[in-house]
């Protein structure tokens, strides 16, 4: 027998969750943990939003003399300072909150900037003294700005930040002359951005996405949430997102939009590959501190203001928390949902998402899965028939085991088989709906089997 001890390391969450594990408000002009009331926010287009990116460039650098190609001002402040865990402490000491309640008046003074509550982790004895206590969640961090970016280049209605609200406050400012309203004799019109795609060039791009197909398991069938007629997407989830940040936007826009606007997003999404890579050096990540710094300042000139929301701007904070806590597999929160999503599958009486209760979480845990569908029962498809040994690489190779596709498959009675050799390969590639109707005791089927296949009856 043995005493276990465990310590708590950080804590991974979304960013509404942000606020209640860490007492600090992700809402309003100090919205950033990190930079907390140094953070540079302005009221544009009905929003806070998030500028001054140029804080983290070299003192020297020619973007901070700018002031028409960014908001109108020069830019000599330093980054904002990181707050030690003893100076946050001491500062939560100092202040007084109101007690928990609904009848409680909430308003906060303005001493108490953005925090809400003194963290109950601050109990721990080791917890100020540690570097990094709250993961931003780069699956959410990535989602958002995809949306925001890709619902910008394609002027959706709805998600684009290019909005009338957001070229008026370009004319309140006094820069960006060229994105203006365009003002006939009484009325105003709003002309596409020459960072948005024309209509042309939308359905091209859109077509490119829709006849993009994937390998089986590397990503869902993102062509079904491509809606060519109504120029946007529909129901992508969060991986989809990440597939399409990644790999399919900067080829798909590099011959559609002008190179200045280009580059970036090549830059941003390489940021993103490479920040969720398995393997991170330490001279990868300040090489990426650096790119996401001069994405951020060249989407500051091409973008309006309202396009820099909270989920913008803590992109610039990702390498520092890499450098610290490592790869950020095992800090995002993919493993987190895909849990969720199979406890919600599982048949259970409540929402597993909104348990906050120890015992309950643990009780959910340990019920029957049943009527999940895992990996070892769906059906493959996006096989392609070219494939052979030769031509596979090396490490697809296994135990005469096609690598790539050697997880176990079943027909719909969820037997499990073993691993398919290459000589079974083709055979189940023409067999396996035959399979599974045959399993339902279709005797059409099952003649249509033995005819065609009369040496495949173990399969």
């Amino acid at each position: 027998m043995f005493t276990l001890r465990a310590a708590v390391m950080w804590t991974v969450n979304d960013f509404p969750a942000y606020t209640m594990v860490s007492g600090w408000s992700t809402k309003g002009y100090m919205a950033c943990l990190v930079c907390k009331e140094d953070v540079t926010s302005g009221w544009h287009a009905g929003k806070v939003c998030y500028l001054g990116h140029r804080r983290w460039l070299p003192w020297d650098h020619e973007w901070r003399e700018k002031d028409k190609e960014f908001d109108g001002n020069t830019e000599r402040r330093l980054r904002p300072r990181e707050w030690s865990g003893d100076e946050i402490v001491e500062q939560l000491n100092r202040l007084d909150f109101a007690p928990f309640g609904k009848t409680v008046n909430r308003t906060r003074p303005s001493t108490h900037m953005n925090w809400t509550h003194k963290p109950m982790f601050f109990e721990l004895p080791y917890w100020s003294k540690l570097k990094l206590r709250h993961n931003l969640d780069v699956m959410h961090v990535e989602k958002n700005v995809f949306d925001t970016l890709v619902g910008t280049i394609l002027d959706i209605e709805g998600k684009t930040k290019d909005t009338i609200k957001a070229r008026l406050d370009l004319e309140r400012m006094g820069i960006r002359r060229g994105l203006w309203m365009n003002r006939d004799s009484d009325k105003a019109r709003r002309d596409l951005a020459f960072f948005s795609l024309k209509p042309n060039d939308k359905k091209e791009f859109l077509k490119f996405v829709s006849s993009v197909t994937f390998p089986d398991g590397y990503a869902s069938n993102i062509a079904r949430c491509v809606n060519i007629d109504g120029g946007k997407f529909t129901g992508l989830k969060s991986h989809d997102c990440h597939v399409f940040m990644q790999r399919l936007l900067p080829v798909g826009i590099r011959h559609l939009l002008p190179e200045d606007v280009v580059k970036p997003i090549m830059l941003l999404s390489r940021f993103f590959s490479q920040l969720t890579a398995k393997t991170l050096r330490k001279t990868d990540i300040l090489q990426l501190r650096h790119d996401i710094v001069q994405v951020l300042c060249k989407f500051e000139m091409i973008f309006p203001p309202a396009f820099f929301t909270s989920m913008m701007h803590v992109m610039v904070h990702l390498p520092e928390e890499a450098l610290l806590a490592g790869p950020v597999n095992y800090r995002w929160m993919y493993p987190i949902e895909r849990l969720l999503g199979e406890l919600k599958k599982s048949g259970l009486g409540f929402r597993v998402q909104g348990l906050r209760d120890e015992n309950t979480c643990l009780v959910a845990q340990s019920l029957p899965r049943t009527g999940l569908r895992d990996e070892t029962h769906r059906v493959r498809r996006a096989i392609s028939p070219e494939l052979s040994p030769s031509t596979l690489p090396l490490w697809t190779l296994s135990e005469n085991i096609l690598g790539v596709f050697a997880r176990r498959c079943t027909s719909s009675s969820r037997n499990l088989s073993q691993p398919f050799s290459w000589d079974d390969f083709s055979i189940h590639l023409d067999c396996e709906f035959l399979r599974i109707l045959r399993d339902d005791n279709c005797d059409f089927v099952a003649q249509y089997h033995q005819n065609f296949h009369p040496h495949s009856s173990s399969v």
